[in-house]
């Protein structure tokens, strides 16, 4: 389970959600800085009802037009190589060595996002890099739970997430939209369906996790077989079956715990919204 929260470009610089190594602890180093991070983070929002994503061919609404349509941008596309240039001229040299895997991006973006939907969500794929140190669990009434200071781990990055500017990283994803969409159909999906209703649909997704508790309960998955367990951080799963039955994307949203989700799921309501300004003024 070695991930980093992906958000990326558009879903937080997005999972972000987004990469954050979900089942890893952290060094104490980081702590004390982290811990202020996290208890600045602001009381949750009114749960509302996520937006459903609707595909071009059932938009029938003026609302789910607008939803649907597809941004056409105003200055030049982005090619292939000139990816990495503009995602460092939007986060900075420092973030970008720090944050994100710039190789292969498009291709990283665009399967993370399809997959966040899914059941997992292949770290190998994600467009930012992985965590440092170990997931951690602790005994609490005779079950194992997450640590609680787990979730300081990611207090740095949602930070980070959190001071840029949503226009400006929209724009970026509009430039690099066809881009997006040519990797999109190369991975196998019809001419017709567009990356920004899956992107939409995922965003929709992570803003329906359920919210955290402030203590999880785990457990080691069950592996049959005479093979020992070098890495038991990775074998963990929710105790909860139906918490486990949730998309990779889901998951992930809950295990950085509350206060990071709340913060996360703040920012990609607003780069929803921004990216539905952007598609709708054409």
């Amino acid at each position: 389970m070695r991930s980093r929260i992906f958000v990326t470009v558009v879903v937080s610089i997005l999972l972000v959600e987004i990469g954050l190594g979900v089942f890893e602890f952290g060094p104490d180093a980081d702590r004390s800085a982290a811990k202020r991070l996290v208890a600045a983070a602001p009381a949750p929002p009114v749960a509302t009802p996520p937006a459903v994503a609707v595909p071009p061919a059932e938009a029938s609404s003026p609302a789910a037009r607008q939803e649907a349509a597809v941004p056409v941008p105003k200055g030049p596309s982005i090619a292939a190589d000139g990816v990495a240039v503009a995602l460092t001229e939007l986060v900075g040299t420092k973030a970008a060595e720090a944050w994100l895997r710039l190789d292969d991006f498009p291709h990283r973006l665009v399967a993370t996002v399809d997959n966040l939907s899914r059941e997992q969500a292949a770290a190998s794929l994600w467009p930012v890099g992985p965590t440092a140190g170990h997931f951690s669990v602790v005994q609490h009434e005779g079950r194992l739970v997450i640590d609680p200071d787990n979730q300081l781990r990611y207090a740095p990055f949602v930070q980070w997430v959190e001071g840029l500017d949503s226009a400006k990283v929209v724009a970026v994803y509009v430039r690099l939209l066809p881009l997006l969409q040519r990797t999109y159909e190369e991975l196998g999906y019809p001419l017709g369906l567009h990356f920004q209703a899956q992107l939409l649909k995922v965003i929709d997704s992570l803003l329906a996790a359920p919210e955290a508790a402030e203590l999880i309960e785990v457990k080691l998955t069950d592996v049959k077989g005479p093979v020992p367990s070098l890495r038991p951080w990775v074998r963990y799963e929710f105790a909860d079956a139906e918490l486990e039955s949730a998309s990779a994307g889901q998951k992930l949203m809950v295990r950085i715990g509350a206060p990071n989700e709340t913060r996360l799921k703040a920012k990609l309501r607003a780069l929803r919204s921004e990216i539905v300004r952007q598609s709708s003024d054409q």
